[in-house]
Protein backbone atom coordinates (compact mmCIF):
# COMPACT_ATOMS: atom_id res chain seq x y z
CA UNK A 1 0.00 0.00 0.00
CA UNK A 2 2.43 2.38 0.58
CA UNK A 3 3.89 2.29 -3.27
CA UNK A 4 0.47 3.65 -3.87
CA UNK A 5 0.28 5.68 -1.26
CA UNK A 6 3.49 7.09 -2.63
CA UNK A 7 2.22 7.18 -6.44
CA UNK A 8 -0.66 9.62 -5.57
CA UNK A 9 1.54 11.80 -3.04
CA UNK A 10 3.30 12.07 -6.06
CA UNK A 11 0.26 12.94 -8.51
CA UNK A 12 -1.09 15.56 -6.06
CA UNK A 13 2.43 17.26 -5.77
CA UNK A 14 2.69 17.39 -9.50
CA UNK A 15 -1.37 18.56 -9.96
CA UNK A 16 -1.44 20.76 -7.01
CA UNK A 17 1.81 21.38 -5.32
CA UNK A 18 1.55 22.71 -1.48
CA UNK A 19 -1.31 25.26 -1.99
CA UNK A 20 -0.10 29.32 -1.04
CA UNK A 21 -3.22 29.83 1.15
CA UNK A 22 -2.85 26.84 3.05
CA UNK A 23 1.33 27.43 3.70
CA UNK A 24 0.13 30.88 4.65
CA UNK A 25 -2.09 30.08 7.55
CA UNK A 26 -0.74 27.08 9.31
CA UNK A 27 2.91 26.82 7.12
CA UNK A 28 4.44 23.96 5.98
CA UNK A 29 6.17 21.16 7.32
CA UNK A 30 9.87 22.40 6.84
CA UNK A 31 9.04 25.41 8.44
CA UNK A 32 7.82 23.78 11.17
CA UNK A 33 10.91 21.54 11.09
CA UNK A 34 12.85 24.58 10.75
CA UNK A 35 11.29 26.19 13.69
CA UNK A 36 12.18 23.19 16.03
CA UNK A 37 15.60 22.80 14.75
CA UNK A 38 16.42 26.80 15.60
CA UNK A 39 14.82 26.32 18.81
CA UNK A 40 17.24 23.46 19.37
CA UNK A 41 20.22 25.60 17.81
CA UNK A 42 19.58 28.28 20.30
CA UNK A 43 18.99 26.01 23.52
CA UNK A 44 21.99 23.49 22.98
CA UNK A 45 24.42 25.14 20.81
CA UNK A 46 26.48 26.91 23.52
CA UNK A 47 29.97 29.15 21.74
CA UNK A 48 31.93 28.55 24.94
CA UNK A 49 31.40 24.75 25.42
CA UNK A 50 34.01 22.62 24.41
CA UNK A 51 33.93 21.29 20.85
CA UNK A 52 33.55 17.58 22.03
CA UNK A 53 30.71 18.67 24.39
CA UNK A 54 28.70 20.66 21.53
CA UNK A 55 29.18 17.47 19.57
CA UNK A 56 27.64 15.83 21.63
CA UNK A 57 24.71 18.31 22.39
CA UNK A 58 24.59 18.16 17.97
CA UNK A 59 24.08 14.37 18.53
CA UNK A 60 21.60 14.96 21.30
CA UNK A 61 19.42 17.67 19.17
CA UNK A 62 19.12 15.46 16.39
CA UNK A 63 17.93 12.53 18.20
CA UNK A 64 15.44 14.91 20.04
CA UNK A 65 14.07 16.01 16.37
CA UNK A 66 14.12 12.64 15.13
CA UNK A 67 12.18 11.15 17.66
CA UNK A 68 9.31 14.36 17.94
CA UNK A 69 9.00 13.67 13.91
CA UNK A 70 8.62 9.65 14.11
CA UNK A 71 5.98 10.69 17.06
CA UNK A 72 3.54 12.88 15.10
CA UNK A 73 3.93 11.24 11.92
CA UNK A 74 3.61 7.89 13.13
CA UNK A 75 0.36 9.06 15.09
CA UNK A 76 -1.23 10.76 11.79
CA UNK A 77 -0.42 7.78 9.62
CA UNK A 78 -2.11 5.13 12.46
CA UNK A 79 -4.96 7.81 12.60
CA UNK A 80 -5.36 7.42 8.81
CA UNK A 81 -4.78 3.43 8.20
CA UNK A 82 -7.68 3.27 10.99
CA UNK A 83 -10.10 5.12 8.83
CA UNK A 84 -12.19 4.10 5.43
CA UNK A 85 -10.64 7.29 3.44
CA UNK A 86 -7.37 7.21 5.22
CA UNK A 87 -4.93 6.42 2.28
CA UNK A 88 -6.32 9.67 0.49
CA UNK A 89 -5.46 11.93 3.47
CA UNK A 90 -2.22 10.05 4.27
CA UNK A 91 -1.40 10.42 0.52
CA UNK A 92 -2.48 14.07 0.68
CA UNK A 93 -0.08 14.85 3.77
CA UNK A 94 2.70 12.56 2.28
CA UNK A 95 2.81 14.81 -0.58
CA UNK A 96 3.87 17.93 1.63
CA UNK A 97 7.31 16.33 1.30
CA UNK A 98 7.66 16.08 -1.88
CA UNK A 99 8.57 18.97 -4.17
CA UNK A 100 8.42 18.18 -7.95
CA UNK A 101 5.82 20.95 -8.71
CA UNK A 102 8.02 23.87 -6.40
CA UNK A 103 11.25 22.43 -7.82
CA UNK A 104 10.18 23.07 -11.66
CA UNK A 105 8.73 26.14 -10.81
CA UNK A 106 11.71 27.69 -9.35
CA UNK A 107 14.10 26.76 -11.76
CA UNK A 108 11.67 27.75 -14.68
CA UNK A 109 11.50 31.11 -13.08
CA UNK A 110 14.97 31.61 -13.07
CA UNK A 111 14.95 30.99 -16.84
CA UNK A 112 12.46 33.20 -17.03
CA UNK A 113 13.99 35.79 -15.41
CA UNK A 114 17.33 35.53 -17.28
CA UNK A 115 15.64 36.13 -20.65
CA UNK A 116 14.74 39.95 -18.90
CA UNK A 117 18.20 40.43 -17.61
CA UNK A 118 20.87 38.91 -15.73
CA UNK A 119 20.17 40.95 -12.84
CA UNK A 120 16.69 39.61 -12.86
CA UNK A 121 18.31 36.08 -13.50
CA UNK A 122 20.54 36.77 -10.41
CA UNK A 123 17.63 37.38 -8.31
CA UNK A 124 16.20 34.67 -9.18
CA UNK A 125 18.90 32.09 -9.02
CA UNK A 126 19.72 33.75 -5.32
CA UNK A 127 16.29 31.94 -4.00
CA UNK A 128 17.17 28.72 -4.73
CA UNK A 129 21.28 28.23 -3.87
CA UNK A 130 23.28 29.50 -1.46
CA UNK A 131 26.45 31.21 -3.61
CA UNK A 132 26.80 34.42 -3.98
CA UNK A 133 24.68 35.82 -7.16
CA UNK A 134 25.99 38.66 -7.30
CA UNK A 135 29.28 37.46 -8.92
CA UNK A 136 27.73 35.13 -11.65
CA UNK A 137 27.41 36.40 -15.29
CA UNK A 138 25.15 34.59 -17.51
CA UNK A 139 26.86 31.65 -17.53
CA UNK A 140 27.05 31.12 -14.29
CA UNK A 141 23.39 31.68 -13.32
CA UNK A 142 22.48 28.88 -16.03
CA UNK A 143 24.53 26.28 -14.34
CA UNK A 144 23.75 27.27 -10.88
CA UNK A 145 19.99 26.65 -11.46
CA UNK A 146 20.55 23.48 -13.08
CA UNK A 147 22.95 22.08 -10.52
CA UNK A 148 20.30 23.33 -8.12
CA UNK A 149 17.50 20.97 -10.17
CA UNK A 150 19.61 17.73 -10.51
CA UNK A 151 20.84 17.86 -6.71
CA UNK A 152 16.87 18.66 -5.76
CA UNK A 153 15.14 16.18 -7.46
CA UNK A 154 17.73 13.52 -5.80
CA UNK A 155 16.30 15.02 -2.09
CA UNK A 156 13.63 17.09 -2.94
CA UNK A 157 11.84 14.24 -4.68
CA UNK A 158 13.56 11.01 -4.90
CA UNK A 159 14.82 10.54 -1.72
CA UNK A 160 11.47 11.62 0.34
CA UNK A 161 9.18 9.18 -2.12
CA UNK A 162 12.15 6.70 -1.93
CA UNK A 163 11.82 6.48 1.75
CA UNK A 164 7.56 6.92 1.84
CA UNK A 165 7.20 4.17 -0.96
CA UNK A 166 9.86 1.97 1.70
CA UNK A 167 8.66 2.81 5.32
CA UNK A 168 5.46 5.20 4.99
CA UNK A 169 4.90 8.72 6.35
CA UNK A 170 7.44 8.63 9.17
CA UNK A 171 10.06 7.33 7.24
CA UNK A 172 9.69 10.50 4.75
CA UNK A 173 9.02 12.94 7.47
CA UNK A 174 12.31 11.76 9.36
CA UNK A 175 14.37 11.61 5.82
CA UNK A 176 12.80 15.34 5.68
CA UNK A 177 13.97 16.11 9.34
CA UNK A 178 17.05 15.29 8.58
CA UNK A 179 17.62 16.57 5.52
CA UNK A 180 16.28 20.45 6.58
CA UNK A 181 19.15 19.76 9.71
CA UNK A 182 21.39 19.58 7.19
CA UNK A 183 20.86 22.70 5.53
CA UNK A 184 20.43 24.77 8.51
CA UNK A 185 22.57 23.26 10.81
CA UNK A 186 25.56 20.96 8.67
CA UNK A 187 28.10 23.40 7.77
CA UNK A 188 31.81 23.44 8.70
CA UNK A 189 31.52 27.54 9.91
CA UNK A 190 32.37 28.26 13.62
CA UNK A 191 29.14 27.62 15.03
CA UNK A 192 28.02 24.29 13.35
CA UNK A 193 31.10 22.63 12.96
CA UNK A 194 30.79 20.56 15.95
CA UNK A 195 27.04 21.05 16.49
CA UNK A 196 26.00 19.89 13.05
CA UNK A 197 28.32 16.95 12.73
CA UNK A 198 25.48 14.30 13.19
CA UNK A 199 23.14 15.84 10.95
CA UNK A 200 25.04 16.30 8.32
CA UNK A 201 26.89 12.37 8.54
CA UNK A 202 23.39 11.23 8.73
CA UNK A 203 22.34 13.14 6.06
CA UNK A 204 25.10 11.87 3.80
CA UNK A 205 24.31 8.51 4.58
CA UNK A 206 20.07 8.42 3.72
CA UNK A 207 21.25 10.20 0.88
CA UNK A 208 23.73 7.40 -0.61
CA UNK A 209 20.77 5.44 -2.30
CA UNK A 210 18.66 8.02 -3.59
CA UNK A 211 21.27 10.36 -5.11
CA UNK A 212 22.61 7.15 -7.21
CA UNK A 213 19.22 6.19 -8.19
CA UNK A 214 18.67 9.70 -9.15
CA UNK A 215 21.49 9.49 -11.48
CA UNK A 216 20.29 6.48 -12.75
CA UNK A 217 16.54 7.76 -13.25
CA UNK A 218 18.50 11.06 -15.41
CA UNK A 219 20.64 8.48 -17.28
CA UNK A 220 17.43 6.86 -18.25
CA UNK A 221 15.55 9.80 -19.05
CA UNK A 222 18.22 10.52 -21.34
CA UNK A 223 17.44 7.74 -23.55
CA UNK A 224 14.17 8.95 -24.28
CA UNK A 225 15.02 12.31 -25.22
CA UNK A 226 16.91 12.84 -28.47
CA UNK A 227 18.70 15.67 -27.36
CA UNK A 228 20.32 14.13 -24.87
CA UNK A 229 23.15 11.64 -24.50
CA UNK A 230 22.41 8.33 -22.52
CA UNK A 231 26.65 7.46 -22.55
CA UNK A 232 27.12 10.89 -21.54
CA UNK A 233 24.90 10.65 -18.49
CA UNK A 234 26.37 7.44 -17.40
CA UNK A 235 30.16 8.18 -18.60
CA UNK A 236 30.15 11.48 -16.53
CA UNK A 237 28.20 10.61 -13.21
CA UNK A 238 30.16 7.57 -13.18
CA UNK A 239 33.50 9.44 -13.66
CA UNK A 240 33.29 12.88 -12.15
CA UNK A 241 30.61 12.32 -9.22
CA UNK A 242 33.43 10.66 -6.51
CA UNK A 243 35.40 14.21 -7.35
CA UNK A 244 32.62 16.09 -6.10
CA UNK A 245 32.82 17.75 -2.97
CA UNK A 246 30.23 15.94 -1.04
CA UNK A 247 29.78 12.21 -1.42
CA UNK A 248 26.37 12.32 -2.81
CA UNK A 249 25.05 15.39 -4.64
CA UNK A 250 27.91 14.58 -7.40
CA UNK A 251 25.92 12.02 -9.16
CA UNK A 252 22.68 13.48 -10.09
CA UNK A 253 24.87 16.61 -11.26
CA UNK A 254 27.38 14.94 -13.15
CA UNK A 255 24.73 13.03 -15.16
CA UNK A 256 22.89 16.19 -15.45
CA UNK A 257 25.94 17.72 -17.03
CA UNK A 258 26.67 14.49 -18.77
CA UNK A 259 23.19 14.04 -20.51
CA UNK A 260 23.14 17.51 -21.56
CA UNK A 261 26.75 17.87 -23.05
CA UNK A 262 27.45 20.63 -20.35
CA UNK A 263 30.37 21.41 -17.64
CA UNK A 264 29.09 21.84 -14.71
CA UNK A 265 30.19 22.47 -10.75
CA UNK A 266 34.07 24.12 -10.54
CA UNK A 267 34.70 27.10 -7.92
CA UNK A 268 31.84 28.61 -6.35
CA UNK A 269 31.27 31.91 -4.08
CA UNK A 270 29.73 32.01 -0.74
CA UNK A 271 29.68 35.40 0.63
CA UNK A 272 33.40 36.25 0.13
CA UNK A 273 34.83 32.72 0.32
CA UNK A 274 35.32 30.33 -2.93
CA UNK A 275 35.16 27.02 -2.72
CA UNK A 276 36.61 25.31 -4.96
CA UNK A 277 34.52 22.13 -6.83
CA UNK A 278 35.61 19.87 -9.25
CA UNK A 279 34.11 20.15 -12.83
CA UNK A 280 31.42 17.53 -14.11
CA UNK A 281 31.18 16.70 -17.12
CA UNK A 282 33.26 17.60 -20.57
CA UNK A 283 30.44 20.17 -22.21
CA UNK A 284 30.20 23.82 -22.12
CA UNK A 285 30.69 25.80 -19.24
CA UNK A 286 28.89 28.83 -21.29
CA UNK A 287 25.21 27.49 -20.15
CA UNK A 288 22.62 29.33 -21.52
CA UNK A 289 18.81 29.84 -20.81
CA UNK A 290 18.06 27.41 -23.61
CA UNK A 291 19.77 24.78 -21.77
CA UNK A 292 17.95 25.27 -18.14
CA UNK A 293 14.64 24.72 -20.24
CA UNK A 294 16.45 21.16 -21.47
CA UNK A 295 17.74 20.25 -17.83
CA UNK A 296 13.70 20.72 -16.74
CA UNK A 297 12.34 18.69 -19.92
CA UNK A 298 15.20 15.80 -18.68
CA UNK A 299 14.55 16.40 -15.09
CA UNK A 300 10.44 16.12 -16.14
CA UNK A 301 11.20 12.76 -18.39
CA UNK A 302 13.37 11.50 -15.01
CA UNK A 303 10.54 11.93 -12.82
CA UNK A 304 7.83 9.95 -15.08
CA UNK A 305 10.39 6.83 -15.17
CA UNK A 306 10.09 7.44 -11.34
CA UNK A 307 6.82 6.98 -11.65
CA UNK A 308 7.25 3.96 -13.69
CA UNK A 309 9.01 2.43 -11.58
CA UNK A 310 6.85 2.88 -8.29
CA UNK A 311 3.73 1.74 -10.45
CA UNK A 312 5.78 -1.22 -11.33
CA UNK A 313 6.35 -2.03 -7.59
CA UNK A 314 2.79 -0.58 -6.61
CA UNK A 315 1.69 -3.62 -9.17
CA UNK A 316 3.88 -6.52 -7.94
CA UNK A 317 3.62 -5.86 -3.95
CA UNK A 318 -0.30 -5.70 -4.19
Amino acid sequence: MSFVVTLLALAIDASVGYPQWLLSHIGHPVTWLGALISRLDARLNRPEDRFGVRKFKGFLALIILILATLTASALLEDLCRASAYGWLVLAIASSSLLAQRSLYGHVLAVASALEVSLEAGREAVAKIVGRNAAMLDEAGVARAAIESLAESFSDGVVAPAFFLALFGLPGAAIYKAVNTADSMIGHLSPRYAAFGYAAAKLDDFLNLIPSRLSAALLTCAAALFPQASISGALKTALRDAPRHLSPNAGWPESAMAGALGLSLGGPRVYGDQTVDGARLGDGRAAARVEDIQQALKLYRLAAIVFWGLLALAAFWTT
